[in-house]
């Protein structure tokens, strides 16, 4: 057996061997092509092969940062117990390794027993949970984090391998001790999310991410197919203090160690924020200590220097979700913000969850379209970029929303099937094609080489896939957080209050208040 890069030659081979491993979570070839299209710049791919045949494949991200991300690792089972898997994770290591990662992350199915012990016997640790994550089945995600400082071989004497779905990883607590005589400086700050549907607590100092806790109250929201402000807010009630303890035993601190706490004052839900804000202000009293009350979408753009460390000043920045779709000029994330574009009717990933509503598949939308969307013709259908012309740098997807269901009618009332990939696919180019083409609009316009991708959208494949190729084409570096990072989470509000007071700014007031309209141009509030 012998171990040489993957390349374009093996994607039949690879594709039946994710389709046989991964029946109802298989990555499709043009996946894997724009994955290969990386290889070298940001991506390894490895595969493991006898003879002429290959028999298992792996692959991560180097993102330039200090934490490299396992995207996938596999087997075929007729080879398992020959210790293949742990020939390709050894790779792995020595190249994250070899890019100087002081970690690495990955995700693994909490049914999946066998992967579990491989990565364990390398030194890998439980670093946290996603619940539901893997669909349809709806099986949760154990999040895992190794410190690469100091090597773990793995026990000879028990040789098996593994097959890990090849899905992004998701953001996780450092496992105390990964980086023993790593000295890291900087406040220590508790940061606290409840914006809409996730209740997150984080733990940074400096540009370093100690823990990032999540609870997602999604599946009470998913049969009213959407969120319901008075559930969030009872949800994060329950989970706020369950959720905090968990991001301090995921760091190896107490409240004691704390220096400062950050809170997303807004905007948001108005009882969601109220439940987090009431939480911060209690932590602070109790402990003494400055509070900061930020602002959500600042919070976004901060979070990328936990993984690609300081921002360059100025940063353009995209952001993305279910409730915001905007552009920013951001010369200073702690102190000047200004908006260059938003959205004048539906959010991004507001029409997500409505045209999946209409396709029939499951809420959040996000998700399940980029699936759907990979075995999908992206040109099948020619739906409407909406103010893809106009010279601004707004945003509109009502019209396109509205265009898919009027779409999928006519298609019913013919009595026709719905090719629910081509609709899915189609849709996805639609709204990448526009938000690449008005981000790379917006860096050049204003002479600015670097561009910030955040939010929950940013986790889509296509949008990350065409603004690369879009930058790359530009001449404009992209930056975008692993996918567990765009998402709403207490690591970004973390991020955003580490800056503010490690620079020693004013922190807010004990009567902040909750501002569900809370302007970008307000990074804190004081």
């Amino acid at each position: 057996m012998r171990l040489r890069p993957l390349c374009y030659e093996d994607l039949a081979a690879v594709l039946d061997l994710e389709r046989s491993l991964f029946p109802d979570d298989a990555w499709s070839p043009g996946m894997f092509a724009e994955e290969l299209a990386m290889q070298g710049r940001g991506r390894h791919y490895v595969a493991a092969e006898e003879g002429s045949k290959l028999v298992g494949y792996a692959g991560m991200m180097l993102p330039g940062g200090r934490q490299a991300e396992v995207l996938t690792l596999a087997v075929n089972t007729a080879h398992w117990g020959r210790g293949i898997g742990s020939t390709l994770l050894t790779d792995l290591l020595d190249e994250a390794g070899r890019h100087d990662c002081t970690e690495m992350i990955l995700e693994v199915r909490a049914d999946n027993p066998r992967a579990q012990n491989l990565y364990r016997r390398f030194g890998f640790s439980d670093a946290g949970i996603r619940r539901g994550y893997y669909q349809p089945s709806g099986i949760d995600a154990i999040v895992m984090r190794c410190g690469l400082g100091e090597p773990v071989l793995p026990d000879s004497a028990e040789p098996a391998d593994s097959a890990v779905p090849a899905d992004s990883a998701v953001p996780a607590g450092r496992r105390r001790g990964a980086r023993r005589g790593c000295a890291m400086s900087g406040p220590l700050v508790l940061g606290i999310e409840t914006s809409c549907d996730e209740t997150g607590a984080g733990l940074v100092r400096g540009h370093e991410l100690l823990a990032d806790a999540v609870a997602s109250s999604v599946d009470e929201h998913a049969r009213f197919g959407g969120v319901v402000p008075e559930v969030a807010s009872r949800a994060h009630l329950e989970a706020m203090t369950p959720t905090v303890d968990r991001a301090l035993a995921q760091a190896g601190v107490t409240l004691a160690d704390v220096d400062a706490i950050a809170v997303t004052a807004g905007p948001g839900l108005a009882g969601a924020l109220l439940v987090g804000v009431a939480a911060a202000k209690a932590y602070a009293l109790t402990l003494g200590k400055p509070l900061y009350g930020v602002n959500h979408l600042a919070a976004h753009v901060a979070v990328d220097q936990l993984e690609h460390g300081p921002l360059p000043a100025p940063v353009i920045a995209l952001l993305v979700s279910g409730g915001h779709s905007s552009l920013l000029l951001v010369p200073d994330v702690a102190g000047e913000v200004i908006s260059l574009g938003a959205t004048v009717d539906d959010a991004a990933g507001e029409a997500y969850d409505k045209v999946a509503r209409v396709l029939g598949l499951p809420f959040p939308g996000g998700p399940p379209i980029d699936k759907a969307a990979r075995s999908g013709d992206p040109g099948a259908i020619a739906f409407p970029r909406g103010m893809y012309h106009d010279g601004s740098l707004d945003f509109s997807f009502a019209g396109l929303k509205t265009a898919v269901a009027r779409w999928v009618e006519e298609r019913a009332a013919r009595g026709e099937p719905v090719p629910v990939a081509d609709v899915a696919a189609s849709f996805q180019e639609a709204v990448a094609d526009v938000l690449t083409r008005k981000a790379v609009a917006a860096c050049l316009h204003h002479g600015v080489d670097h561009l910030v991708i955040g939010g929950g959208v940013a986790a889509n494949s296509r949008l990350r896939a065409l603004a690369e190729e879009r930058c790359t084409a530009a001449g404009i570096r992209l930056r975008i957080p692993r996918p567990g990072l765009c998402t709403d989470n207490g690591a970004m509000v973390a991020a955003l209050g580490s800056e503010l007071a490690s620079r020693g700014l004013p922190s807010s007031p004990l009567d902040l208040p909750a501002d569900s309209a809370l302007p970008i141009t307000e990074v804190v509030v004081h």
